[in-house]
């Protein structure tokens, strides 16, 4: 029998956001809380922003802002302002499981395992953990599993890591991590060695959707005598080009 081990398993600041033209429903209450969204997703932090950039009076702006702070759509981060809430997380988790993103990234999956030799992964966020959607196991004897639909911690782990860049914070204690985070941000793409898992190491890269949003994370994973420093720099271009070939497939330019 094959031996296994166990995987491992952006928020701008712009003083003023842009206004575009948002599509009119004729339900005023629904439009205005769209435009509020669609400011505070174009960079808009503070309420004088999200007023200037949505056009509603204060009084206005002020109750749909705390309407959609109540039920989860937007929150304030200390020292950044209003950002996306976690309510969208779990609405974005629900959609991505309707969309055929796995279906469009099953073979860009299915490559990677074969070029790397390595098992690979697609995860999903759901609140402050990492949901498994899919998997592709190496054709080595010694290889990681993980199972599809499996919940990992976000702080531990190259896509956990990738979450955190790329998404809002976590309540989870990732202090220790925060400077890997930060590297994680600078060239694209994360690693981690027996951080959740003794002897396992991974390397994973973002999936952006079409307005920059972080819609996944795609991995390779495997035991860290393979999966060295040396090694991982090496399958760090080719995780980020396999999320650009996924990108692509989701009309993402």
């Amino acid at each position: 029998m094959p031996r296994t081990i166990e995987d491992e398993g952006d928020i701008r600041d712009g003083a003023t956001a842009a206004r575009r033209p948002s599509p009119s429903t004729g339900v005023g209450v629904l439009d205005r809380a769209v435009d509020v969204l669609d400011a505070v997703e174009n960079g808009a932090r503070s309420f004088t922003t999200i007023a200037d950039a949505t056009g509603l009076t204060k009084p206005t702006a002020h109750r749909m802002i705390t309407a959609l702070q109540t039920h989860g759509f937007l929150m304030q981060v200390e020292g950044v302002g209003y950002a996306l809430g976690p309510r969208l997380l779990n609405l974005a988790t629900t959609a991505l499981r309707e969309l055929p993103l796995r279906q469009l990234a099953r073979p860009t999956l299915e490559q990677l395992a074969r070029t790397t030799g390595e098992s690979a992964q697609l995860y999903v966020r759901h609140g402050d953990r990492r949901i498994c959607v899919d998997a592709v196991e190496s054709g080595n004897e010694l290889r990681t599993i993980v199972q599809i639909g499996a919940s990992l911690p976000l702080g531990r782990g190259s896509a956990g890591k990738v979450f955190l860049a790329w998404g809002p914070p976590s309540d989870e204690d990732v202090e220790d991590i925060r400077r890997s985070i930060a590297t994680t941000r600078r060239r694209g793409w994360a690693d981690s060695y027996g951080e959740r898992e003794k002897g396992v190491a991974s390397v994973s890269a973002p999936i952006l959707g079409p307005h920059g949003h972080l819609l996944a994370a795609i991995s390779v994973s495997g035991p860290r005598s393979r999966l060295a420093p040396v090694q991982a720099k090496r399958y760090g271009p080719a995780v980020v080009e396999a999320a650009k070939q996924v990108e692509r497939l989701l009309g993402r330019s």
